[in-house]
Protein backbone atom coordinates (compact mmCIF):
# COMPACT_ATOMS: atom_id res chain seq x y z
CA UNK A 1 0.00 0.00 0.00
CA UNK A 2 2.77 2.27 0.81
CA UNK A 3 4.06 2.57 -2.47
CA UNK A 4 0.77 3.40 -3.94
CA UNK A 5 0.23 6.65 -1.67
CA UNK A 6 3.98 8.41 -2.63
CA UNK A 7 2.25 10.99 -4.74
CA UNK A 8 5.05 12.26 -6.84
CA UNK A 9 6.02 8.63 -7.66
CA UNK A 10 2.16 7.98 -8.66
CA UNK A 11 1.89 11.11 -10.81
CA UNK A 12 4.81 10.66 -12.78
CA UNK A 13 4.25 6.76 -13.26
CA UNK A 14 0.30 7.73 -14.53
CA UNK A 15 1.19 10.18 -16.90
CA UNK A 16 3.75 8.59 -18.82
CA UNK A 17 1.86 7.79 -22.12
CA UNK A 18 3.18 5.24 -24.62
CA UNK A 19 2.93 4.54 -28.06
CA UNK A 20 3.58 2.71 -31.46
CA UNK A 21 4.27 2.42 -34.83
CA UNK A 22 1.39 0.92 -37.36
CA UNK A 23 0.94 -2.12 -37.37
CA UNK A 24 0.48 -2.48 -40.78
CA UNK A 25 3.77 -0.43 -41.45
CA UNK A 26 5.86 -1.36 -44.57
CA UNK A 27 8.87 1.15 -43.92
CA UNK A 28 8.04 2.88 -47.18
CA UNK A 29 7.29 6.82 -47.55
CA UNK A 30 7.56 7.60 -44.08
CA UNK A 31 10.31 9.80 -43.74
CA UNK A 32 10.03 13.60 -45.32
CA UNK A 33 14.33 13.90 -45.67
CA UNK A 34 14.87 15.31 -41.67
CA UNK A 35 15.03 12.67 -40.32
CA UNK A 36 12.08 12.47 -38.26
CA UNK A 37 10.33 9.32 -39.50
CA UNK A 38 6.92 10.93 -38.93
CA UNK A 39 5.41 11.61 -42.78
CA UNK A 40 2.80 10.78 -44.99
CA UNK A 41 5.38 10.78 -48.11
CA UNK A 42 4.83 13.51 -49.46
CA UNK A 43 7.00 15.26 -46.69
CA UNK A 44 4.19 17.79 -44.85
CA UNK A 45 3.95 15.33 -42.11
CA UNK A 46 0.14 15.54 -40.85
CA UNK A 47 -0.87 12.20 -41.44
CA UNK A 48 -1.40 10.04 -37.95
CA UNK A 49 1.13 7.26 -38.31
CA UNK A 50 1.48 6.37 -34.45
CA UNK A 51 -1.21 6.97 -31.69
CA UNK A 52 -0.43 7.33 -27.24
CA UNK A 53 -3.13 7.11 -24.86
CA UNK A 54 -2.61 8.67 -21.74
CA UNK A 55 -4.88 9.68 -18.57
CA UNK A 56 -6.86 12.76 -20.04
CA UNK A 57 -6.91 14.35 -16.30
CA UNK A 58 -4.70 15.07 -13.27
CA UNK A 59 -4.33 11.91 -11.24
CA UNK A 60 -1.90 13.87 -8.64
CA UNK A 61 -3.80 12.78 -6.18
CA UNK A 62 -3.94 8.96 -7.25
CA UNK A 63 -6.63 6.62 -8.44
CA UNK A 64 -8.51 4.39 -6.23
CA UNK A 65 -11.42 1.73 -6.31
CA UNK A 66 -14.69 3.25 -7.11
CA UNK A 67 -13.25 6.64 -9.56
CA UNK A 68 -13.78 7.28 -13.17
CA UNK A 69 -10.74 7.55 -15.04
CA UNK A 70 -11.15 9.20 -18.60
CA UNK A 71 -8.38 8.69 -20.94
CA UNK A 72 -7.81 10.41 -24.39
CA UNK A 73 -6.14 8.91 -27.62
CA UNK A 74 -3.57 11.25 -29.80
CA UNK A 75 -1.75 10.71 -32.74
CA UNK A 76 1.95 11.77 -33.50
CA UNK A 77 1.38 15.06 -34.74
CA UNK A 78 -1.14 15.73 -31.67
CA UNK A 79 -4.31 15.46 -33.24
CA UNK A 80 -6.80 13.90 -30.68
CA UNK A 81 -8.20 11.17 -31.98
CA UNK A 82 -10.46 9.84 -28.77
CA UNK A 83 -13.80 10.03 -30.23
CA UNK A 84 -12.85 7.85 -33.24
CA UNK A 85 -10.27 5.47 -31.20
CA UNK A 86 -11.42 2.42 -29.43
CA UNK A 87 -9.52 2.05 -25.70
CA UNK A 88 -9.22 -1.16 -24.22
CA UNK A 89 -8.71 -1.94 -20.61
CA UNK A 90 -6.87 -5.30 -19.70
CA UNK A 91 -7.20 -6.14 -22.96
CA UNK A 92 -11.89 -5.80 -23.19
CA UNK A 93 -13.12 -2.67 -25.18
CA UNK A 94 -14.68 -0.40 -22.85
CA UNK A 95 -17.78 2.61 -24.38
CA UNK A 96 -16.52 5.68 -24.68
CA UNK A 97 -13.24 7.17 -23.16
CA UNK A 98 -14.89 6.59 -19.87
CA UNK A 99 -14.07 3.45 -16.80
CA UNK A 100 -15.24 2.87 -13.83
CA UNK A 101 -12.53 1.20 -11.31
CA UNK A 102 -13.27 -1.58 -9.67
CA UNK A 103 -10.65 -3.37 -7.91
CA UNK A 104 -7.23 -2.77 -6.92
CA UNK A 105 -4.17 -3.08 -8.61
CA UNK A 106 -2.58 -2.28 -12.23
CA UNK A 107 -4.59 -1.82 -14.99
CA UNK A 108 -3.11 -2.12 -18.63
CA UNK A 109 -4.69 0.17 -20.83
CA UNK A 110 -4.45 0.24 -25.23
CA UNK A 111 -5.74 1.52 -28.27
CA UNK A 112 -6.61 1.69 -31.58
CA UNK A 113 -7.24 4.29 -34.49
CA UNK A 114 -7.86 2.80 -37.40
CA UNK A 115 -5.48 0.64 -38.50
CA UNK A 116 -2.90 2.01 -35.66
CA UNK A 117 -2.57 0.24 -32.84
CA UNK A 118 -0.84 0.89 -29.45
CA UNK A 119 1.79 -1.60 -28.78
CA UNK A 120 2.60 -1.40 -25.53
CA UNK A 121 -0.30 -0.36 -22.88
CA UNK A 122 -0.12 2.21 -20.36
CA UNK A 123 0.13 1.13 -16.40
CA UNK A 124 -2.87 2.56 -14.46
CA UNK A 125 -2.22 1.80 -10.50
CA UNK A 126 -5.40 1.54 -8.81
CA UNK A 127 -5.19 1.69 -4.96
CA UNK A 128 -7.45 0.58 -2.51
CA UNK A 129 -9.88 3.04 -0.70
CA UNK A 130 -10.47 1.69 2.28
CA UNK A 131 -9.52 5.24 4.62
CA UNK A 132 -8.39 8.40 3.25
CA UNK A 133 -7.01 10.87 5.43
CA UNK A 134 -5.89 14.79 5.74
CA UNK A 135 -2.00 14.74 4.31
CA UNK A 136 -0.11 17.26 6.37
CA UNK A 137 3.09 18.12 4.86
CA UNK A 138 6.01 18.12 7.20
CA UNK A 139 9.43 20.87 6.59
CA UNK A 140 11.91 20.97 8.45
CA UNK A 141 13.83 23.62 8.60
CA UNK A 142 17.93 24.32 8.96
CA UNK A 143 17.94 27.21 10.39
CA UNK A 144 20.37 29.53 12.57
CA UNK A 145 19.81 33.23 13.71
CA UNK A 146 23.20 33.37 12.48
CA UNK A 147 21.96 32.77 8.92
CA UNK A 148 21.45 35.44 6.91
CA UNK A 149 19.52 33.81 4.11
CA UNK A 150 17.37 31.76 6.64
CA UNK A 151 14.47 34.47 6.53
CA UNK A 152 14.33 33.39 2.88
CA UNK A 153 12.68 29.83 4.19
CA UNK A 154 10.71 31.86 7.12
CA UNK A 155 8.94 33.93 4.80
CA UNK A 156 8.23 30.89 2.25
CA UNK A 157 6.60 28.78 5.35
CA UNK A 158 3.88 31.96 5.91
CA UNK A 159 3.12 32.04 2.52
CA UNK A 160 2.76 28.19 2.43
CA UNK A 161 0.42 28.43 5.80
CA UNK A 162 -2.05 31.41 4.30
CA UNK A 163 -2.67 28.42 1.84
CA UNK A 164 -3.31 26.23 4.06
CA UNK A 165 -3.36 25.00 8.01
CA UNK A 166 -2.12 20.99 6.62
CA UNK A 167 1.93 21.82 7.11
CA UNK A 168 3.92 20.61 10.24
CA UNK A 169 6.75 22.84 10.90
CA UNK A 170 10.01 21.82 12.63
CA UNK A 171 12.74 24.58 13.45
CA UNK A 172 15.80 22.73 13.44
CA UNK A 173 18.02 25.81 15.36
CA UNK A 174 21.97 25.43 14.64
CA UNK A 175 22.65 28.67 16.95
CA UNK A 176 23.65 29.72 20.66
CA UNK A 177 20.21 30.50 21.50
CA UNK A 178 18.30 27.17 20.73
CA UNK A 179 20.45 24.52 19.63
CA UNK A 180 19.89 21.14 21.34
CA UNK A 181 21.49 17.63 21.37
CA UNK A 182 19.17 16.57 18.20
CA UNK A 183 20.27 18.96 15.84
CA UNK A 184 23.76 17.24 15.50
CA UNK A 185 21.97 13.99 15.29
CA UNK A 186 19.55 15.17 12.34
CA UNK A 187 22.26 16.65 10.57
CA UNK A 188 24.47 13.21 10.59
CA UNK A 189 21.48 11.29 9.93
CA UNK A 190 20.02 13.62 7.21
CA UNK A 191 23.24 14.95 5.45
CA UNK A 192 22.73 18.56 6.04
CA UNK A 193 25.42 20.60 5.36
CA UNK A 194 24.20 24.02 4.48
CA UNK A 195 22.37 26.73 5.71
CA UNK A 196 18.85 27.26 4.94
CA UNK A 197 17.81 23.73 4.16
CA UNK A 198 14.44 22.82 4.30
CA UNK A 199 13.46 18.86 3.89
CA UNK A 200 9.83 18.15 2.70
CA UNK A 201 8.63 15.44 4.11
CA UNK A 202 12.34 14.07 4.34
CA UNK A 203 11.98 13.05 0.94
CA UNK A 204 13.09 16.11 -0.82
CA UNK A 205 15.13 19.59 -0.40
CA UNK A 206 12.37 22.72 -0.87
CA UNK A 207 13.42 24.03 -4.28
CA UNK A 208 15.66 27.35 -4.06
CA UNK A 209 14.06 29.71 -3.55
CA UNK A 210 11.58 28.84 -1.51
CA UNK A 211 9.07 31.77 -1.52
CA UNK A 212 8.73 30.96 -5.18
CA UNK A 213 8.13 26.90 -5.04
CA UNK A 214 5.68 27.14 -2.64
CA UNK A 215 3.56 24.36 -4.33
CA UNK A 216 5.95 22.18 -3.34
CA UNK A 217 4.61 22.28 0.38
CA UNK A 218 0.46 22.88 -0.49
CA UNK A 219 0.12 21.02 -3.24
CA UNK A 220 -0.01 17.57 -1.54
CA UNK A 221 -2.79 18.72 1.42
CA UNK A 222 -5.03 19.31 -1.27
CA UNK A 223 -5.04 15.19 -2.08
CA UNK A 224 -5.86 14.65 1.57
CA UNK A 225 -5.61 10.90 0.68
CA UNK A 226 -2.99 9.64 2.86
CA UNK A 227 -3.20 6.23 3.77
CA UNK A 228 -2.58 6.85 7.87
CA UNK A 229 -3.65 9.61 10.17
CA UNK A 230 -2.59 10.70 13.16
CA UNK A 231 -4.46 12.22 16.54
CA UNK A 232 -2.37 13.63 19.65
CA UNK A 233 -3.57 14.27 23.33
CA UNK A 234 -0.85 15.86 24.99
CA UNK A 235 -1.43 16.86 28.46
CA UNK A 236 0.75 18.59 31.42
CA UNK A 237 0.57 18.21 34.87
CA UNK A 238 3.35 20.65 36.76
CA UNK A 239 6.25 19.78 35.02
CA UNK A 240 5.40 16.38 33.70
CA UNK A 241 4.15 15.87 29.84
CA UNK A 242 1.76 13.11 29.43
CA UNK A 243 1.32 13.31 25.72
CA UNK A 244 -0.52 9.76 23.70
CA UNK A 245 -0.26 9.52 19.85
CA UNK A 246 -2.44 7.51 18.14
CA UNK A 247 -2.29 6.20 14.69
CA UNK A 248 -5.08 4.62 12.68
CA UNK A 249 -3.78 2.83 9.24
CA UNK A 250 -5.33 1.57 5.75
CA UNK A 251 -6.38 -2.26 6.02
CA UNK A 252 -3.18 -3.31 3.98
CA UNK A 253 -0.67 -1.12 5.01
CA UNK A 254 2.69 -2.15 4.63
CA UNK A 255 4.53 -1.72 8.17
CA UNK A 256 8.09 -2.25 6.30
CA UNK A 257 10.64 0.24 8.18
CA UNK A 258 7.38 2.11 9.26
CA UNK A 259 8.79 4.86 11.98
CA UNK A 260 7.27 6.94 14.58
CA UNK A 261 8.79 10.35 15.46
CA UNK A 262 7.35 12.76 18.59
CA UNK A 263 9.21 16.44 18.87
CA UNK A 264 8.75 19.10 21.57
CA UNK A 265 8.65 22.39 20.14
CA UNK A 266 8.35 25.88 21.64
CA UNK A 267 6.81 28.75 20.26
CA UNK A 268 7.53 32.34 21.30
CA UNK A 269 11.08 32.35 21.00
CA UNK A 270 12.53 35.95 20.87
CA UNK A 271 15.92 36.58 19.23
CA UNK A 272 17.79 39.08 16.78
CA UNK A 273 18.42 37.49 13.45
CA UNK A 274 20.37 38.14 10.98
CA UNK A 275 18.85 38.86 7.14
CA UNK A 276 20.93 39.07 3.96
CA UNK A 277 17.45 38.70 1.72
CA UNK A 278 15.20 41.57 0.78
CA UNK A 279 12.18 40.16 3.74
CA UNK A 280 10.94 41.12 6.91
CA UNK A 281 12.08 44.98 5.58
CA UNK A 282 15.34 43.90 4.38
CA UNK A 283 17.20 45.13 7.56
CA UNK A 284 20.30 43.80 7.88
CA UNK A 285 19.40 42.35 11.33
CA UNK A 286 15.93 41.98 12.24
CA UNK A 287 15.45 43.10 16.06
CA UNK A 288 13.78 40.76 18.51
CA UNK A 289 12.55 38.31 15.49
CA UNK A 290 9.75 35.59 16.89
CA UNK A 291 11.00 32.43 16.61
CA UNK A 292 8.23 29.81 16.25
CA UNK A 293 7.97 25.64 16.31
CA UNK A 294 12.13 25.48 17.68
CA UNK A 295 13.17 22.16 18.51
CA UNK A 296 13.65 21.61 22.07
CA UNK A 297 13.17 17.91 22.48
CA UNK A 298 12.81 14.25 20.49
CA UNK A 299 11.05 11.79 22.45
CA UNK A 300 12.06 9.58 20.12
CA UNK A 301 15.30 8.75 17.81
CA UNK A 302 15.21 11.69 15.36
CA UNK A 303 15.03 9.04 12.65
CA UNK A 304 12.39 7.31 14.24
CA UNK A 305 11.36 4.22 16.79
CA UNK A 306 9.92 1.45 14.70
CA UNK A 307 5.99 0.32 14.65
CA UNK A 308 5.93 -3.02 14.57
CA UNK A 309 2.69 -4.24 12.83
CA UNK A 310 2.33 -6.87 15.95
CA UNK A 311 1.53 -3.43 17.85
CA UNK A 312 -1.16 -2.56 15.78
CA UNK A 313 -4.67 -3.95 16.64
CA UNK A 314 -7.53 -3.33 13.69
CA UNK A 315 -5.49 -0.95 12.18
CA UNK A 316 -4.70 1.33 15.35
CA UNK A 317 -1.78 2.14 17.14
CA UNK A 318 -0.91 3.88 20.38
CA UNK A 319 1.71 4.83 22.45
CA UNK A 320 2.09 7.15 25.38
CA UNK A 321 4.90 9.27 26.43
CA UNK A 322 5.82 10.46 29.80
CA UNK A 323 8.32 12.80 30.28
CA UNK A 324 9.38 16.01 32.57
CA UNK A 325 9.13 19.07 30.43
CA UNK A 326 12.71 19.44 28.56
CA UNK A 327 15.37 22.12 30.49
CA UNK A 328 16.17 24.19 27.58
CA UNK A 329 12.00 25.11 27.64
CA UNK A 330 11.28 29.01 28.23
CA UNK A 331 7.42 29.10 28.51
CA UNK A 332 5.93 25.55 29.25
CA UNK A 333 2.54 27.48 27.19
CA UNK A 334 4.21 27.86 24.46
CA UNK A 335 5.31 24.19 24.00
CA UNK A 336 3.32 22.23 21.16
CA UNK A 337 3.94 18.50 19.95
CA UNK A 338 4.25 17.34 16.13
CA UNK A 339 4.43 13.91 15.32
CA UNK A 340 4.93 11.86 11.88
CA UNK A 341 5.05 8.95 10.49
CA UNK A 342 7.39 7.87 7.94
CA UNK A 343 8.33 4.47 5.47
CA UNK A 344 10.42 4.20 2.72
CA UNK A 345 9.97 5.15 -0.76
CA UNK A 346 11.14 3.37 -4.20
CA UNK A 347 14.37 4.33 -3.15
CA UNK A 348 15.07 3.29 0.01
CA UNK A 349 14.98 6.78 1.82
CA UNK A 350 12.71 8.02 4.47
CA UNK A 351 9.62 9.37 3.13
CA UNK A 352 7.13 10.59 5.86
CA UNK A 353 3.57 9.64 5.06
CA UNK A 354 1.89 11.98 7.73
CA UNK A 355 2.22 14.54 10.29
CA UNK A 356 -0.02 16.31 12.60
CA UNK A 357 1.16 19.33 15.29
CA UNK A 358 -1.18 20.00 18.75
CA UNK A 359 -0.86 22.11 21.92
CA UNK A 360 -1.20 20.79 25.18
CA UNK A 361 -4.91 20.46 26.29
CA UNK A 362 -5.96 19.02 22.93
CA UNK A 363 -7.73 16.46 22.58
CA UNK A 364 -7.83 15.54 18.65
CA UNK A 365 -9.43 13.01 16.41
CA UNK A 366 -8.42 11.52 13.44
CA UNK A 367 -8.77 13.81 10.28
CA UNK A 368 -10.51 10.83 8.50
CA UNK A 369 -11.88 11.67 5.10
Amino acid sequence: MKTKHLINLLFIALTISFSSCSSDSDGDGGGNGNGNGNGNGNGNGNEISSISVQVSSSVACGIYVGDIVNFSVKGNNNQDVTNSATISVNGTAITGNSYTTTTAGSLQVTATYQEITTNNALNVNVAEDYYKFSKNVLVEDYTGTWCGYCPRVSHAIELSRQQTSQVTVVAVHNDEEYYCNEVTQLENAFGITGYPTAKVDRASDWTYPEPSNVNQVVDPTLCDNAPLGLAITPSLSGNTMTIKVDAKFSQDFDFNNTKLVVYILEDGLIADQENYTSYYGGVDVISNFEHNHVLRSSLTNVAGDAINSSEVTNSLYTRTFTANVPSNVANNSNMSIAAFISNDNFAGQAYVINSRMAHFGDAQDFEEN
